[in-house]
């Protein structure tokens, strides 16, 4: 997927189309040596929460492309990321 970003919303190229969504956090891994970057379209899961979607992004990459999150540690790492902002959006 491409992607480029425009007052705070992220707009990617997916399927020949152009979807936009907003932004809701970045952060960096040292361990990865990626950025992260979750965003949302506020469409409503399953579970009565919005949807949040989150991509790896390589901060030394030219090519402007969202990478899928697929290794177990990372994916892992992301969900305590998400628990941790959960939380304090909650307190």
């Amino acid at each position: 997927m491409e992607y480029f970003v425009e007052n705070q919303k992220i707009k990617v190229e997916k399927d020949g189309k152009t979807v936009e969504y907003d932004i809701l956090f970045t952060f960096d891994s040292e361990d990865t040596m990626k950025s992260y970057i979750g965003y949302t379209d506020h469409s409503i899961g399953d579970n009565g929460r919005t949807n949040i979607f989150v991509s790896a992004i390589d901060p030394f990459s030219v090519d402007g492309k969202l990478e899928d999150i697929t290794d177990k540690r990372e994916i892992a790492m992301v969900y305590d990321v998400l628990q941790q902002l959960d939380k304090e959006a909650n307190s």
